[in-house]
C-alpha cells in the first residue's frame, strides 16, 4: 500500500481510512466480529482509523480501543466530538466547557492516553469558532491531542478558522472531512482548492454514497429500495434525482465491468485519484464488505476512464442536494429571517 501525507503534518497514512461507524448497535453489534474486521484492515496495511464519539453511542469507540491494545503505536487514529451525546443541552457542540468533557470520555472509551487527529463533526452556528479552536489548542499543548481537524465546513468556514489560527496564534485545523463520491462532487468548486490552498489533509467520507455506489441497488432491480420503503429524501425513488443516481450508477457499472473491475473499486480508486485527496473513508459493516473494498488502494485509472466519469457526472456536480450535510444550520426558518 502506498502511504500519503497528511497535508503538512509529515505524518503517512493509508489511501483508504477505516471507517467504524458501523460497529456497535448502528450496524454490527458483535463486538468480537468488529474487532476481526479492525485487524483484517490493519494487517492489510491500512494505518488510519477514523470514528466519533456519536457513532452507537460511543460503543464504537469502545470497540476501536479494544481492537487497537497492542497496536496503537502504529496506528493513527482520530476521532469527532460536536454532536449531542445525551439530553443536557450543554453535552454537546463546540465550546470548551464540552470539548474539556468530550476528550476526556473519547480517551477512556478508546483506551488511549492520546488522540492523533481530534476533530469538530460540524461547524457551529452559535460558537465562535476562537473558542473552539482555543479549547483544541489547549489539548494540544497538554498532549492529549497532536493534530485537530474539521468535518463537513463550507470553504468559508475554513477560510474563517485558518484566518483565526494566524491571528491569535492558535493550533489549526490541518485537516478537513467532507463528503465526496462520483455522485456527489459539489466540494471539487470550493472546499478541495480551499484546502490544497492551505495545505491541508481531506478525507473525504461516503466515498460510495451510502451504499448507492456499491451495486446493491439498480434500475428496475428487486431490492432496490422504493420510496414507501426508504422515507429518506437521499433514496425517496419519485424523486428526479433519485432516478437519475440510478441511471447514472447504471453507466458507472458497465464502465467498471469494461475496466476489469466492480463498481466499488471504481467509485474508491476514483474518490483517492483526486490530487486534493488525503484518504477515502470506508465503513464496512462485515468482513465480506471490507475485503471487497480492499483492492481499490492498488487501483490506478487512467485518463480514459477518468474523462468517462466526468461524462457522466460533470465536475462540481452533486446529483441530489441532499446527499450532503451543508447548509442544515444557514437554512433555518431564523437565518431566512421567517
Amino acid at each position: 500500500m502506498n502511504y500519503r501525507l497528511l497535508g503538512r503534518t509529515g505524518v503517512s497514512v493509508s489511501p483508504l481510512c477505516l471507517g467504524t461507524m458501523m460497529f456497535g448497535s448502528w450496524g454490527n453489534d458483535d463486538r468480537a466480529d468488529a474487532v476481526r474486521v479492525i485487524h483484517r484492515a490493519l494487517d492489510a496495511g491500512i494505518n488510519f482509523v477514523d470514528t466519533a464519539d456519536l457513532y452507537s453511542g460511543g460503543v464504537s469507540e469502545e470497540i476501536v480501543g479494544d481492537a487497537l491494545q497492542g497496536r496503537r503505536d502504529d496506528i493513527v487514529l482520530a476521532t469527532k466530538f460536536f454532536m449531542p451525546m445525551g439530553q443536557d443541552p450543554n453535552h454537546g457542540g463546540g465550546s470548551r466547557r464540552w470539548i474539556m468533557t468530550a476528550v476526556e470520555n473519547s480517551l477512556r472509551r478508546l483506551k488511549t492516553d492520546y488522540i492523533d487527529l481530534y476533530q469538530v463533526h460540524r461547524p457551529s452556528s452559535t460558537t465562535d469558532v476562537e473558542e473552539t479552536l482555543g479549547a483544541l489548542t489547549d489539548l494540544v499543548r497538554q498532549g492529549k491531542v497532536r493534530y485537530i481537524g474539521s468535518s463537513t465546513y463550507p470553504a468559508s468556514q475554513i477560510v474563517e478558522a485558518q484566518w483565526v489560527s494566524r491571528e491569535r496564534n492558535l493550533e489549526r485545523f490541518v485537516t478537513e472531512q467532507p463528503p465526496y463520491s462520483i455522485l456527489v462532487r459539489g466540494i471539487e468548486e470550493d472546499v478541495l482548492p480551499t484546502t490544497l490552498r492551505y495545505g491541508m489533509g481531506t478525507l473525504v467520507y461516503s466515498p460510495l454514497s451510502s451504499g448507492w455506489l456499491t451495486g446493491r441497488w439498480r434500475k428496475d432491480a428487486p431490492g432496490t429500495p422504493a420510496s414507501a420503503v426508504r422515507t429518506s429524501a437521499r433514496y425517496d425513488m419519485s424523486k428526479p434525482a433519485n432516478q437519475r443516481k440510478l441511471e447514472v450508477v447504471e453507466e458507472l457499472a458497465v464502465l467498471a465491468e469494461q475496466s476489469g473491475m466492480t463498481l466499488i473499486e471504481l467509485a474508491l480508486a476514483w474518490a483517492i485519484n483526486h490530487p486534493g485527496v488525503t484518504s477515502a473513508i470506508i465503513g464496512p459493516r462485515t468482513m465480506g464488505q471490507l475485503e471487497s473494498q480492499l483492492p481499490a488502494a492498488d487501483i490506478s485509472l487512467s485518463s480514459e476512464i477518468l474523462d468517462r466519469v466526468d461524462a457522466v457526472v460533470a465536475p462540481g456536480v452533486t446529483l441530489n442536494a441532499e446527499d450532503t450535510s451543508y447548509g442544515a444550520s444557514d437554512l433555518t426558518p431564523a437565518a431566512r429571517r421567517r
